[in-house]
């Protein structure tokens, strides 16, 4: 039986930015700067550790947290998390990981946990964590997303994309259509203020702007999040944000109005952003949350793009 420690000992922002790079799949929840940016939004404080299995460093993660009163009343919260460098992850592991989670912070009163862990859903996984006594919410179904490996080249990936997606993308190249990308946050208003009349407009959950703000406050200087525009005869009829965060990217939010999806401007967006992913060194992009109810157009919107749909274990207490 594996025996895991997680060391909360502080390390260098720089060394902890290595081993973050090193990992495949990292998540945007797990990313410092998403640390810096929930603290400037939401006043949620972080923890960041180093999970080592047997003594050997075995993956990092993040917790968001909050304490008053020398945390008598306590608050944590593990979103997408922990990362695993290569050669570890094991399911062994992954039991080690939450026995000494839940040692780390045992039940009490005051204290809170929310899990929402990094762990694909199958009987035995979910047996693994409630085993370490968490109770999952059976009210709340896995998150879900859909993987798109970056790794391949620009041939097999557009290739990979389903026919009728290539054929709109192929279409929408022949248009009118201006798609430009922004590093420097230049068009953020605009394409914010757009992006929450199309929300409440269509009535589709999404991240508050408050937070958004504060990730690319965050992350512009770092060159971690990018907006692409999509204009027709001088005026923005769609865009999307992209976060970077180790070697992989998260598509964050989008917005279109009637002429850009007549156009097909998201299917250019994504598959120039997904070019230029590749070519700054990207190799996976976490493509967003898909669920059927209410949003099954976005996830069949999102499978066209061929990659791989995973969900996750669920939300724990």
């Amino acid at each position: 039986m594996a025996i895991c420690e997680i060391d909360w000992a502080p390390v260098p922002l720089a060394t902890w930015e290595d081993y973050f790079r090193s990992i495949r799949r990292s998540t945007l929840l797990q990313h410092y700067p998403y640390a810096l940016a929930n603290r400037a939004a939401n006043q949620i404080g972080a923890r960041h550790g180093i999970v080592k299995i047997d003594g050997c460093e075995a993956g990092l993660v993040q917790l968001a947290e909050v304490g008053v009163i020398k945390n008598l009343v306590h608050a944590i919260s593990l979103d997408r998390g922990p990362l695993w460098f290569a050669g570890f992850g094991t399911p062994d592991h992954l039991a080690a990981f939450f026995r000494a989670l839940a040692q780390e912070f045992p039940r009490r009163i005051g204290r809170k946990i929310r899990l929402l862990p990094e762990v694909v859903d199958n009987k035995d996984n979910r047996a693994t964590i409630t085993t370490s006594g968490y109770v999952r919410k059976s009210n709340f179904e896995g998150y879900q997303t859909i993987w798109l490996d970056l790794t391949g080249t620009v041939e097999t990936l557009r290739a990979g994309l389903n026919g009728k997606w290539r054929n709109v993308l192929s279409k929408s190249e022949r248009s009118s259509l201006i798609v430009t990308d922004d590093w420097t946050g230049a068009s953020s208003a605009p394409f914010m203020k757009a992006y929450e009349t199309d929300r409440l407009e269509k009535s589709y959950s999404g991240p508050p702007i408050k937070l958004l703000t504060a990730l690319l406050q965050s992350m512009v200087p770092r060159q971690e999040a990018v907006i692409w525009n999509a204009t027709q005869d001088g005026q923005v009829v769609a865009g999307i944000l992209i976060l970077l965060h180790g070697t992989s990217a998260t598509y964050q939010i989008g917005w279109t109005s009637a002429g850009g999806r007549k156009l097909g401007a998201h299917h250019q967006l994504l598959w120039q952003a997904i070019v230029q992913l590749k070519a700054r060194g990207i190799t996976d992009f976490d493509l967003g949350g898909v669920n059927d109810e209410g949003a099954a157009g976005v996830r069949k919107f999102k499978q066209g793009l061929g990659g791989q749909q995973v969900k996750l274990a669920g939300f724990f207490n």
